[in-house]
């Protein structure tokens, strides 16, 4: 089995928790023998990204539309604001466009938070079950057939395409990846050594 890539996406205004959470439980899953490889990707060449929270934070380099990862995670952060994070990525087009083409390509697509709202930029949640933040549930609601709002729902996978509620809920979307694809055993470890207990559902 080949190595299973997994990047995820930086912007100016990403929400620190959103992304740096799922790095630590793939990374975390490598040490436990998880043939994967996760990296901080940004769409444009950048030495360094501001997330919401003012973190700085040095990619591992560019994302690859050509090639693509497996899969492709996008942070939330910044929708509720007339220029934050998110809310500038979808009005520039770039990132959604990227993200159109990957999955286009055979990429997994994953979002946590916010970050749903560029997948239903990309047109990836149409008529798709997903969750995102309260915050813009209702937003979601207008491209998604099924909006899981229940705090409850920790995360949504519809194959192909899947999505995580708020912040943390970003920690339970990761594990359930690495369940996914390299088994429990793997997974259990994982929420183990973070120390997190796993709570809610994901939905499938």
């Amino acid at each position: 089995m080949a190595e299973f890539d997994v990047d995820i996406v930086l912007f100016d205004g990403f929400d620190e928790l959103d992304a740096v959470g799922p790095y630590e439980v793939f990374d975390t899953a490598r040490t436990f023998g998880a043939d994967l490889d996760v990296s901080l990707v940004t769409r444009a060449d950048t030495a360094r990204v501001t997330a919401s929270h003012g973190l700085l934070v040095e990619p591992h380099g560019m994302l690859d539309v050509e090639t693509g990862p497996d899969l492709v995670l996008v942070p939330g952060g910044g929708w509720t604001s007339d220029d934050g994070g998110v809310r500038r990525v979808v009005d520039e087009g770039s990132l959604p466009e990227a993200v159109a083409a990957l999955a286009d390509a055979g990429t997994t697509v994953a979002s946590v938070c916010t970050g749903a709202m560029v997948l239903a930029e990309a047109g990836l949640l149409d008529d798709r079950p997903a969750t995102t933040h309260a915050a813009a549930v209702d937003d979601l609601a207008a491209t998604a057939s099924d909006v899981h709002d229940d705090s409850g729902v920790r995360a949504v996978d519809d194959g192909d395409v899947l999505t995580a509620g708020g912040i943390t809920a970003g920690i339970d979307l990761a594990i359930w990846i690495v369940e996914r694809e390299f088994g429990t055993e793997v997974a259990e470890s994982v929420a183990t050594e973070l120390e997190h207990e796993r709570r809610g559902t994901v939905v499938r």
